[in-house]
């Protein structure tokens, strides 16, 4: 179930976030919930495991892939198109 949230964020910050969220052809809500989510799993994983901060700051920022997927056939293509120009 979604829940309406209220927060306070600079202006400019806000500006920023919609301008990067639309040339990625996502929601701002979409963007605040994944970081939300990655905050949360997270702190409750006790593993050894750490995530870099890097791979923290691009958390969420690639669109998920349709499971019916080809990855055979797009490698296909796209060595096609290195190779047999």
């Amino acid at each position: 179930m979604n829940t309406k949230l209220t927060l306070t964020v600079d202006k400019d910050v806000i500006d920023a976030a919609k301008k990067y969220a639309k040339s990625n052809g996502r929601s701002l809500s979409g963007i605040i919930e994944e970081y939300l989510k990655s905050l949360v799993q997270h702190k409750s994983e006790d593993s050894d495991f750490e995530i870099s901060p890097l791979v923290q700051s691009l958390w969420g920022s690639v669109k998920p892939i349709p499971e019916s997927t080809d990855y055979k056939e797009i490698l296909a293509e796209e060595l096609a198109k290195k190779y047999l120009k």
